[in-house]
């Protein structure tokens, strides 16, 4: 919470906005007040949501496609058989998958635990810090949106009924907090493994049908690139970059990572 220093500085003026019906006493129009609230609910809502689950899906597709395609790429350079580039690519997807499931699952549950201690502390404040104090403290993240007491009188009185609907407010614009739903956690592992897992098998298919590790490293070479410009152009479309540009940055990584992986094979066989 906003502390008592800062708070008090605002506490004088709006006990008097109070005693002249302008401020928290206010009963004033609903309606206004209401919208006023709605306004700056709507404005904090657009700030803090966001793709969660898209996010985390593209980073999962995103390594899924890179890591196994370098991996298959720098083991083919090393004229490793098909069926050792493929049980190795299965190997660290794998790995990978449970890897970046676990830490999705991990980075989750943190975020739920970080939510529930803030819940209690705002809740042990609400019961501690007297209310005008808290009041104050309500009426200057409206008045943040360009809001006057007699607009936001009504919201802080309706609140200041409600303790419940005081703590989430609290929590969601004077923290930016979230409440995190109880299945995120699992939720976030599964998404994040499988699509590491769809994205790693697309540069191993190849290696499943050409017995050749060489020709099939052509394939999954083509193969891959044609995925990472598809993947990086619907990635763009979903975060508002330019797609062309977005497609054509997640084929260069993906290229630049398996051109070293395979150039570093080739250095060390010859060496």
């Amino acid at each position: 919470m906003l502390r008592y220093g800062h708070s008090k500085l605002r506490l004088e003026k709006e006990e008097e906005e109070v005693e002249n019906g302008d401020g928290y006493g206010y009963g004033g129009d609903g309606d206004g007040g209401g919208e006023a609230g709605a306004a700056a609910g709507a404005a904090q809502g657009e700030a803090l949501h966001g793709g969660g689950g898209g996010a985390r899906r593209h980073h999962g597709v995103s390594d899924g496609l890179t890591v196994p395609f370098a991996l298959a790429a720098g083991l083919s350079g090393a004229d490793a058989p098909s069926a050792l580039v493929l049980a190795a690519g299965a190997a660290e997807v794998a790995a990978g998958a449970i890897s970046m499931g676990l830490g999705g699952y991990l980075a989750a549950k943190s975020e739920a635990d970080h939510y529930m201690r803030e819940m209690k502390r705002e809740q042990e404040e609400i019961i501690n810090v007297p209310t005008l104090v808290q009041a104050a403290e309500i009426g200057e993240i409206l008045s943040e949106y360009g809001l006057e007491p007699h607009e936001y009188g009504p919201v802080v009185n309706a609140l200041r009924k409600n303790p419940q609907a005081w703590l989430e407010f609290m929590m969601k614009f004077e923290l930016g907090l979230e409440k995190p739903d109880p299945r995120r956690a699992l939720q976030s592992a599964l998404t994040i493994a499988l699509a590491y897992v769809i994205g790693g098998l697309v540069p191993l298919l190849p290696y499943m049908f050409v017995p050749t590790a060489r020709e099939a490293m052509f394939t999954s070479v083509g193969v891959t690139l044609a995925a990472l410009l598809f993947f990086g152009y619907v990635k763009g479309c979903f975060t508002g970059n330019r797609p062309v540009l977005s497609a054509l940055q997640t084929a260069f990584i993906g290229a630049l990572a398996s051109a070293a992986a395979y150039a570093i094979a080739k250095a060390v066989q010859a060496g």
